[in-house]
């Protein structure tokens, strides 16, 4: 049984990106052997990128057959606002690019504690002592995983690795 819903703010224009991006995937996938034969490199990464695509259109028709549906009399970018792009979402998003970055300059260590550490206050948790131990358990534990388990080299960064011991190389 198919119910519609009310096409939210911002919903269509997400559908025609991810269309467009199921199109270059096909056309990607595609040069990689140009299909051809059944067993090529590019063929099953041709029919994947297919089915997205041909699923991603019938999605978009779909959508853009739905009523905008706005509440409370607000504008399509107020709505955007209000529901795709909270604050908190907006924040977290920008917190992860610092991370990222910060990788590089500070390390995994560095970076993944000061990340772990203003994720959880940006979620709600005011605990500060809490916070400080519950990161410097969790980065403990996914250390040893990936130094001893793993044997993954983390980045140690370009400010703070000459500075560190090789045990946390």
């Amino acid at each position: 049984m198919h119910t519609s819903h009310p096409r939210l703010a911002g919903e269509l224009t997400f559908m025609i990106l991810l269309v467009l991006a199921s199109l270059f995937l096909l056309w990607t996938a595609y040069h990689i052997s140009s299909f051809d034969s059944l067993a090529a490199p590019g063929s099953f990464p041709t029919v994947c990128a297919l089915a997205m695509a041909v699923t991603g259109i019938i999605n978009l028709v779909t959508t853009a057959r739905a009523r905008l549906q706005l509440d409370n009399g607000e504008s399509v970018g107020q709505q955007f606002a209000r529901k795709v792009t909270p604050l908190q979402l907006v924040l977290f998003t920008v917190l992860i690019v610092l991370y990222m970055l910060g990788m590089e300059v500070v390390g995994f260590l560095v970076a993944s504690y000061l990340f772990l550490v203003a994720s959880m206050f940006l979620l709600g948790s005011r605990r500060v002592v809490l916070n400080l131990l519950v990161s410097l358990l969790v980065l403990a534990a996914i250390f040893v995983v990936f130094r001893t388990a793993f044997s993954v080299v983390l980045p140690a960064g370009s400010l703070v690795g000459p500075y560190l011991p090789e045990l946390l190389k």
